[in-house]
């Protein structure tokens, strides 16, 4: 999708799942089981749709989704389909080789943010994208090395610390810009230091967010439908309020990472307060890269 100077596409990691009732919260399950339809198990399908931005020179990756360092049991526990098209292939399907992406952009260091960060080569654990700059909120970082018990289970080493040992990251503070027009801002709820990504074209018209888990999903919109997960739900409660009026009244295109089936939306005011995403499809008729 073109957005101004920049050109847009989602690359999937492919599919999994997570409990229902932990990704809403104290959203009844009669509500978010119309937009969420849950298996047997009470999963519900989730998306890993990380993003190229490519503008002149520059091709910069946003997020990494959950990677190939995982064993079976940790396929099964979140429902990963062994047959999907993973990130790397993706990006060539896309057009790209690994070594064209000369920034890598994290929103935070959870597992399936942060995956393809690596991979194991030669019996070592390398960088994916090998001429690339990966930038990393530091605090995340520092998280990341010392989680508590709430939330350990979603950090792995492996995703980020070879990246210091090949002298690959880049650390940044409350805000980051690795290629014009595109800036992580610090929006934490989530967890402390999670990121969202603001991406401005240069024209009016061309202003997007990429949501991160701010907004996982387009079911996830409404003010109050915030996830279990969150370390700080009333902040993100705080954060909703600031930037979804924002983006509306922009008429920012919205990428909403962990959507199945909408990673692109823009946001309309039903009422005072109350917002609602609208699908928005990637033209289909491009030509293919050459």
């Amino acid at each position: 999708m073109e957005l101004g100077d920049f050109e847009l596409t989602v690359v999937s990691d492919g599919g999994f799942r997570l409990d229902g009732g932990a990704m809403f919260g104290v959203v009844p399950r009669t509500m978010w089981e119309k937009p969420a339809p849950p298996d047997e198990r009470n999963r519900i399908r989730m998306g890993t749709n990380c993003l190229l931005v490519a503008r002149g020179s520059d091709l910069l990756l946003i997020d990494t989704g959950i990677g190939d360092k995982h064993d079976a049991r940790f396929q099964g526990l979140y429902g990963m389909d062994p047959h999907a098209v993973r990130l790397p292939d993706a990006i060539r399907r896309a057009g790209y080789e690994l070594g064209d992406v000369n920034h890598v952009l994290l929103s935070h260091l959870h597992f399936d943010h942060c995956g393809w960060n690596t991979r194991e080569q030669g019996g070592k654990i390398v960088p994916t994208f090998p001429k690339a700059t990966y930038w990393l909120q530091r605090g995340e970082v520092d998280h990341g090395r010392l989680p508590n018990e709430r939330d350990r289970a979603s950090y792995f080493p492996a995703n980020w610390e070879p990246l210091f040992e090949a002298g690959a990251a880049e650390l940044f503070g409350d805000e980051a810009e690795p290629i014009p027009g595109v800036k992580a801002v610090r929006t934490p709820g989530h967890n402390a230091d999670m990121c969202i990504v603001l991406l401005d074209g240069g024209a009016d018209d061309a202003r997007a967010v990429y949501w991160a888990d701010l907004v996982p999903t387009a079911a996830h919109v409404p003010y109050p439908w915030i996830m279990g997960y969150d370390l700080y739900p009333l902040t993100t409660l705080e954060n909703k309020k600031l930037w979804l009026p924002k983006a509306t009244a922009g008429n920012w295109l919205c990428i909403f990472e962990h959507d199945p089936v909408t990673p692109f939306g823009r946001l309309v005011e039903e009422k005072p307060g109350r917002f609602r995403a609208v699908p928005v499809e990637a033209p289909r008729d491009q030509p293919a890269r050459t």
